[in-house]
């Protein structure tokens, strides 16, 4: 008689060889994230041709076409020297450079806070429809930008006429001052752009903070004249505190002839990398929600 097995015996488990394995998602991994990154910027024909198509639209019938971008910040920055430098007693031919580049550098600025919180919004129809990286609306606003930035250069060539005297050779630090902000408008529209994305009140707080930042900032306004008030001469340093002052500082300082504190380098350095961290990790946890959000 064959031996039955005890009914209190363990059974094990068979496994077929052939049995599927079940997958783990890598969609919030790293290797994700850099790889949308990787992707996005070889798809580089793609958001340039976009950026600039965006600047050709805004402009399209117009005779002088991209060249208003350079004439509307011409004139506002005229309207500021002017007033401003009456209000508080400064030479026009001095503050006038001073106002025009502190106003260039901050349209990037707030392009970057403003725009980069709608950036995945605005794009929603691209999003659900084209086969690209996240990453590439991110690069084509930013490009968008640089090339804001490049027509409104033509002012300072301009105005080199007159500040031609105060520059010398340390002007070369403009190049990787401007480099600088445009690594940090970078990951600020990843980190605003996803936020904002998830939480749309988050676009209209930003309007207000980025208000309150034009305000703090000195772009139309400078330290040095409160110097020669001993009330606030020294208060007039909290500026310091102000993340935006340091970005405006190691480009206009270099391109008007003045020396750049070491402070603001450090500062800039030092959001830049936290910053990086920051929408690293966003992309990492988030860039697979987005299309499900917008």
């Amino acid at each position: 008689m064959p031996a039955t097995a005890s009914a209190d015996a363990p059974t094990e488990a068979v496994t077929p060889a052939d049995a599927p394995v079940p997958l783990v998602s890598d969609s919030q991994s790293l290797r994700r994230a850099f790889k949308d990154f990787r992707d996005g910027f070889a798809q580089r024909e793609l958001w340039l041709s976009l950026g600039w198509q965006d600047i050709k639209q805004r402009y399209r019938r117009s005779t002088l076409g991209p060249l208003w971008i350079t004439i509307s910040t011409g004139l506002q920055a005229a309207a500021m020297g002017l007033l401003y430098s009456a209000i508080l007693n400064q030479d026009l031919w001095t503050y006038l450079p001073y106002v025009t580049v502190g106003l260039i550098v901050w349209n990037v600025i707030n392009a970057a806070i403003i725009e980069g919180g709608e950036v995945f919004v605005a794009n929603e129809g691209l999003i659900k429809q084209l086969p690209s990286a996240l990453s590439v609306h991110v690069y084509r606003l930013v490009w968008r930008q640089f090339l804001f930035f490049a027509h409104n250069m033509v002012i300072y060539l301009v105005m080199l006429a007159w500040v031609w005297k105060h520059v010398h050779w340390t002007v070369v630090l403009a190049v990787p001052g401007i480099a600088l902000v445009f690594l940090n408008a970078l990951w600020v529209t990843i980190v605003f752009g996803i936020l904002s994305t998830r939480y749309r009140d988050f676009a209209p707080l930003l309007g207000s903070f980025v208000m309150m930042l034009f305000v703090l900032t000195p772009v139309m306004w400078s330290t040095k004249a409160l110097q020669g008030n001993a009330s606030v001469s020294g208060r007039a340093r909290l500026v310091e505190i102000i993340p935006t002052y340091h970005f405006l500082e190691i480009v206009r300082a270099p391109l008007l002839g003045e020396p750049i504190h070491r402070l603001s380098w450090a500062v800039v350095g030092t959001i830049t990398v936290v910053g990086w961290m920051i929408a690293i990790l966003a992309m990492k946890k988030y860039r697979s929600r987005v299309p499900y959000w917008v």
